[in-house]
């Protein structure tokens, strides 16, 4: 089977980033993570980063830096960590893919549960560096 290509979307206000919890319509529901989706083809990981942001969580965003890759842990995706600039807006949840949205520091993320794996991995070991 193919890898498919996906973002991940490091949203960061000040000293907090934007954790979203998974929503009912999407695979995996209930665990914490930063907003993410898939790319359509055609497109670049930025337009995806900006168009999956806005259908999320409403904000519109501009992308910064490519900071990291990684995989799902059921190997489907590989997982493109865009940082990106959400200074201002109110985050609008999509009801059906988040459940809830909470800006956090990188240690109150880590006290969420349920998290992927990776995404405590970027959270413990890349996160601190940029």
């Amino acid at each position: 089977m193919e890898q498919r290509q996906a973002i991940v979307a490091v949203l960061r206000r000040g000293d907090r980033v934007l954790a979203i919890r998974r929503g009912p319509a999407v695979a995996r529901p209930g665990y914490w993570q930063p907003p993410s989706g898939k790319l359509e083809p055609g497109e670049t990981q930025e337009q995806a980063v900006v168009r999956e942001v806005r259908e999320e969580v409403g904000l519109t965003v501009v992308p910064l830096a490519k900071v990291w890759e990684s995989e799902t842990d059921d190997y489907r995706f590989r997982l493109h960590w865009w940082t990106a600039r959400a200074d201002t807006g109110e985050v609008f949840p999509d009801p059906g893919e988040v459940a809830e949205t909470r800006w956090v520091t990188p240690e109150e993320f880590l006290a969420l549960d349920p998290v992927f794996d990776g995404d405590r991995e970027f959270f413990e070991r890349i996160l601190p560096g940029l």
